[in-house]
């Protein structure tokens, strides 16, 4: 589905090298943890404490690293397109490589990992099926796959594409995507994983402390958490 028939912002948009590259400066004070930690939280699958070795896809500036490493995980490799967001993670010291990579052709060891998790990044791609072959492709077998995804409930409704603020004041958006949660079961399936959990994240009063002008949202879908499993 196209961003371009829900979007009711009309912002300039830049693809995501450029736009990740900019926002990069402000981009810890914009993304709240509600989004998407808030979800990893929930999550009964996997036991943090049980992974070994992660591979973090589309880390950024570290954030999903440090949180996974403050729940036991003893090692993390971290892959983004984005040199700036790298170099932030870098200086934040929880993953033990980084690579700037394409989250579906990361150049990472193959059957290398027992978790692999993406976090915010699915909306920038035009077609869902390379990232869970890439994730498959990392996997061990018995491995855990989890991505947190901008619900496309929410995209649709709000017409908000993934954006940033610029110096200028001026709002710029990033390259952004509408797939439907069908799509991802679609691709998840095709790849060889197993659902084994979904959470979806809701405006609730947890969300308006911290953005109160989207009352008018309040209960509408924001994000989602798939939990997938690698059988074989």
């Amino acid at each position: 589905m196209e961003f371009s028939d829900f979007d009711n912002r009309g912002y300039r948009t830049v693809d995501v090298r450029t736009g990740y590259g900019e926002w990069v400066a402000s981009y810890e004070r914009t993304v709240e943890d509600v989004m998407d930690i808030g979800l990893l939280e929930r999550l009964r699958e996997p036991s943090w404490a049980a992974v070994r070795r992660a591979a973090d896809l589309g880390c950024g500036t570290g954030r999903t690293g440090a949180w996974l490493r403050g729940r036991g995980v003893p090692a993390v490799d971290g892959v983004d397109l984005t040199p700036e967001m790298l170099e932030l993670a870098r200086r934040r010291g929880d993953h033990d490589r980084l690579v700037t990579a394409d989250v579906t052709d990361t150049g990472l060891p193959e059957s290398a990992y027992d978790l692999v998790i993406s976090s915010l990044v699915d909306e920038h791609l035009p077609d869902l099926h390379p990232l869970y072959r890439e994730a498959a492709r990392l996997a061990a077998p018995g491995a855990a796959f989890v991505l947190v995804t901008f619900h496309p409930h929410f995209i649709m409704t709000a017409g908000m594409p993934t954006h940033y603020t610029r110096g200028s004041g001026e709002p710029v958006a990033i390259d952004t995507h509408v797939h439907l949660i069908s799509d991802h079961v679609a691709a998840g399936l095709a790849a060889g994983w197993r659902l084994v959990e979904l959470h979806e994240g809701v405006i609730d009063d947890a969300w308006l402390a911290v953005k109160p002008k989207w009352e008018r949202f309040r209960n509408h879908p924001i994000s989602a958490a798939y939990v997938w499993r690698k059988d074989s």
